[in-house]
């Protein structure tokens, strides 16, 4: 390859943070291993102690191509994943990826494009959540309407433009160098938070619709609720953590939380009327969910409303008892500075 291709097509390093993926692993290094994209490229995946096949395929991987690493993830939690990986990698574009995260074979080639054309320091596209099965199309399709997600472009697509965070993220090794890499003390919300401090420091990040990784949805109500509350809980540490990061998208789940909350206690220990809040929050995600749902089969359909209430009220439930001491932590251990030594 010439001076030139090597300039239109850097060399690039995928990492991939994996805990438990036997479901998915190997179909996700598949669509990365077959890229249309004429640069050089390795695939770095950050192993955590699963309780499935993750290690074997992930080994079996290895053993299959060349330019697949793997690295042990000893804690099993997503940012140090993503920190080890990155210090495991070599090259200046670094393109992130989970294990139930499926790339458009022209994700990355699209990605470098536009790194350069905007100037930023990470881009991103849509969150294209798909299920295969009734329960995960509901999840898919609630995680995809407004009334799930708000205006989050990441999940519900729209222009291109300058963003408050992006879905996963294809940066420029120099910026996260820069930050220090994730702040480990996020156990959730990682990505959210780098990329406000990337943004704080006058970097660029850039939304695209270009870009779509197909996503896997949680595959039952409790497993749908632990990520949302997750969600809601570390969201809450980074409005802490990061004064005026907060808007009103985010106080909305808790508000309905609360209000729901209050009309049941009102209802049942005054007067009947006190159940007009919850019986209006179900008729709004009933209605909400005849839209999101049209292209559906019945049994997908009236799974929907379950996947909305779900999702809203874990993520208010998380945001509300979010506990002072996580954010203490956090601030206690300051700009992250694990790509030191790099």
């Amino acid at each position: 390859m010439n001076a030139m291709s090597d300039a239109r097509h850097p060399a690039v390093s995928v990492i991939m943070p994996v805990l438990n993926e036997e479901r998915h692993l190997r179909g996700a290094v598949q669509a990365i291993l077959a890229q249309e994209y004429a640069g050089e490229m390795e695939v770095v995946i950050a192993i955590g102690p699963s309780t499935d096949r993750t290690d074997e395929i992930a080994a079996e991987l290895v053993r299959e191509d060349p330019r697949v690493h793997t690295v042990p993830n000893p804690t099993g939690r997503t940012p140090a994943a993503l920190n080890a990986a990155i210090k495991a990698s070599r090259h200046p574009i670094v393109v992130r990826v989970d294990g139930h995260g499926m790339l458009s074979p022209n994700y990355i080639a699209t990605a470098v494009r536009l790194l350069e054309e905007t100037g930023a320091q990470n881009v991103g596209g849509i969150m294209h959540a798909e299920g295969e099965n009734a329960w995960e199309d509901a999840v898919a399709a609630a995680m995809t309407s407004k009334i799930g997600v708000g205006n989050a472009a990441f999940h519900t697509g729209g222009a291109a433009g300058p963003a408050e965070t992006v879905y996963l993220g294809v940066f420029r090794r120099a910026a996260l160098e820069q930050q220090g890499g994730y702040n480990e003390e996020f156990i959730r919300a990682q990505d959210w938070e780098l990329n406000f401090r990337i943004r704080e420091a006058g970097g660029l990040i850039w939304f695209s619709p270009e870009l779509k990784v197909s996503y896997r949805p949680r595959p039952s109500v409790r497993a749908l609720a632990k990520q949302y509350k997750d969600y809601g809980r570390w969201r809450h540490v980074v409005a802490r953590y990061h004064e005026g990061s907060i808007n009103l998208r985010y106080l909305a789940p808790p508000t309905a939380f609360l209000a729901i909350a209050a009309g049941v206690v009102v209802g049942a220990a005054l007067t009947p009327l006190g159940f007009v809040i919850p019986a209006g929050y179900l008729a709004a995600i009933g209605l909400g969910s005849l839209p999101a749902g049209k292209d559906l089969p019945l049994k997908a359909r009236w799974r929907i409303p379950v996947a909305l209430a779900t999702m809203h009220m874990s993520w208010g439930w998380g945001f509300l008892t979010s506990p002072k001491s996580l954010a203490k932590k956090v601030i206690a251990s300051r700009r992250p500075a694990v790509l030191a030594n790099n």
